[in-house]
């Protein structure tokens, strides 16, 4: 089994849906929730392949005392200093116990994370529901932590406890956020240029024509490190060929070298002209902070580009002006019903030193309380508890709210919902191949089938 690359990241109805979180009113349980696997530390990129996890249940004995060791891959400046405040908050609270942080860099800890768990792993550490959490499962590296959601059970609606449930049926993951992937823009320069939203891709590109015209770039774009391009291929997929095509190509179920594929990528070859040049030699960020500067006019990416907007030197006025929307539709038939709206959250290693201590701590993260501090420092995420009290968020969470709660169908980005080695080993080099020349379609879709066949097979 090799290491796989980075992806990047539902419930009971309560009284008053506007106040709560809004995946208390989308029905993830519609989707298989697939996920992936990879991470962090210096320990070298092994590699493993394990059996069927018989992984007894993580349970408390005695007390929780001592150090907790938490491994975050949230190493950027806004969502590191969040979790700070989420963990000490957790220390205050609960006398005889610390946490000790290590933050390592997001894509490091993703590339290297099946080492990591193999080696000396913290007690909890920060991953993704579905696959990505069932692989680790699977593998006997997690710990099952159903005696957690004994605690935390009621918080969560069902489709959010079938994201956080493994192959065996037990709980291994504990969610936390979540984020949907749209188009952002900035309200003042839709209304100095007198821009309108687009509802559909014609529109989208006559947008783009006349941003390009008036010395913008149309569409920001980066993909040095792999994941981010991979939105763009799931959103004109599902747009074309609907949220249960994308599920079995996912899968594994639905060949690459079909016409209804190839129209993916011939569809993204036009629009590729309006994205910003110079893609795989640029982050993420460095494409946000265009966005943020005002020189780039959409950028299709999760909600996490908020973060950009709270950085020293940004004001709450340059929040306040960053708007979305979705991804215009293609065609009648699949509208603008599905969505890709990944869910984060926390393991623990089966190998944890302290498991009282991590599992005392995994109880706090599951709670709103803990949400609620890490969303209102970090206001690029919502939180997962369907008890959320929203009235706080910012108007742009707010949106994100209504927007998932509406969307019919839910997906968790390609490298959640299929295999991780296929993920990093075949799509990520074949996207970006597609990028740098989108005229051998023919060949590309050929070699990406017959990569699947064999790994699929495997």
């Amino acid at each position: 089994m090799g290491i796989f690359d980075r992806p990047v990241s539902g419930r009971p109805l309560s009284p008053s849906p506007s106040s709560v979180s809004p995946l208390a009113r989308v029905d993830l349980s519609r989707r298989s929730v697939l996920g992936g696997a990879l991470g962090l530390s210096a320990l070298g990129l092994l590699t493993a392949c394990g059996g069927t996890s018989t992984t007894a249940p993580a349970t408390t004995s005695g007390a929780a005392t001592g150090t907790v060791t938490f491994g975050s891959n949230q190493s950027d400046a806004v969502p590191k200093a969040a979790y700070q405040k989420v963990v000490d908050a957790f220390t205050k609270a609960k006398s005889g116990l610390n946490v000790k942080v290590n933050t390592v860099d997001h894509n490091t800890f993703q590339e290297s994370i099946n080492s990591y768990l193999q080696g000396a792993p913290d007690d909890v550490f920060t991953w993704f529901s579905g696959f990505r959490m069932k692989f680790f499962a699977d593998q006997g590296l997690a710990a099952d932590v159903s005696s957690v959601w004994d605690s935390i059970g009621g918080s969560f609606a069902e489709s959010f406890k079938q994201a956080a449930t493994a192959t065996d049926g037990k709980q291994y993951f504990v969610p936390f956020t979540y984020y949907p992937w749209a188009v952002f823009y900035r309200k003042s320069v839709f209304e100095s240029k007198g821009y309108k939203v687009p509802t559909t891709l014609t529109e989208y590109v006559d947008l783009a024509k006349g941003m390009k015209s008036d010395g913008l770039t149309p569409i920001g774009f980066a993909d040095k490190d792999g994941w981010p391009a991979m939105g763009t291929f799931d959103i004109l997929n599902m747009r074309l060929n609907g949220y249960q095509f994308h599920v079995d190509l996912m899968g594994g179920k639905e060949v690459w070298d079909q016409d209804r594929v190839k129209e993916v990528f011939n569809t993204w070859a036009t629009l590729l002209p309006y994205h910003q040049s110079g893609s795989l030699g640029r982050t993420w960020q460095e494409a946000a902070q265009g966005l943020q500067q005002k020189k780039t006019g959409t950028y299709l990416l999760g909600l996490f580009v908020a973060q950009q907007f709270q950085t020293p030197g940004s004001s709450s006025a340059d929040l306040e002006d960053l708007d979305f929307f979705t991804f215009p539709k293609i065609n009648d038939e699949n509208g603008t019903d599905s969505i890709d709206a990944p869910i984060d959250g926390f393991m623990m290693s089966s190998k944890a030193k302290n498991a009282n201590g991590a599992l005392e701590f995994l109880k706090f993260l599951g709670t709103k309380d803990a949400e609620k501090i890490n969303v209102e420092t970090d206001k690029s995420i919502v939180g997962a508890s369907k008890d959320f009290d929203t009235s706080g968020y910012t108007a742009l969470q707010k949106k994100a709210v209504e927007v998932v709660s509406s969307a019919k169908h839910i997906a968790q980005f390609m490298d959640r919902d299929t295999r991780p080695d296929f993920a990093s080993t075949v799509m990520i080099p074949s996207i970006q191949k597609f990028i740098q020349n989108p005229k051998d379609i023919n060949p590309l879709v050929s070699s990406i089938e017959e990569q699947k066949k064999a790994i699929f097979a495997g």
